[in-house]
């Protein structure tokens, strides 16, 4: 497999990890939005959320969520993103089911903003009645 975040998983290629349990694994960012900017894999390859295991997603979360707490603690950051993208259109840069913990302060000088649009009411209504009607 060609996979690079497979590839530090094995350890052939070096990272920075900072917690690892049976199914997920969280390694620094070698290029970080911020400092303290880290990402939680999950071990087994999925190269989006659409073919990860629920089991996964459910371990990758719970690890996020313990990492999150251990950046507010260290590091106190004013607030924190939590990213997670599926597919190029998205910006997915590396094909494997990851989570992004970014640590944010206020005058931190980065953007992650898009403009407010009003969308289309109707659009809006039709959208969510077909996916409701799918989860069903």
């Amino acid at each position: 497999m060609d996979c690079v975040f497979c590839k530090i998983r094995e350890g052939q290629i070096p990272s920075f990890k900072i917690h690892e349990d049976e199914r997920t694994l969280t390694f620094m960012d070698i290029n970080p939005l911020n400092s303290g900017h880290c990402l939680v894999v999950t071990k087994a390859h999925a190269a989006t959320i659409f073919d990860a295991d629920p089991e996964d997603l459910r371990a990758a979360i719970t690890t996020a969520k313990k990492v999150a707490a251990v950046l507010q603690q260290a590091l106190r950051p004013d607030g924190l993103n939590l990213l997670q993208a599926n597919g190029a259109a998205a910006f997915q840069s590396v094909p494997h089911f990851h989570l992004h913990l970014i640590p944010r302060w206020s005058n931190d000088g980065k953007g992650f903003d898009w403009k407010v649009v009003p969308g289309n009411r109707d659009q809006i209504m039709k959208t969510g009645e077909r996916l409701r009607g799918l989860l069903k």
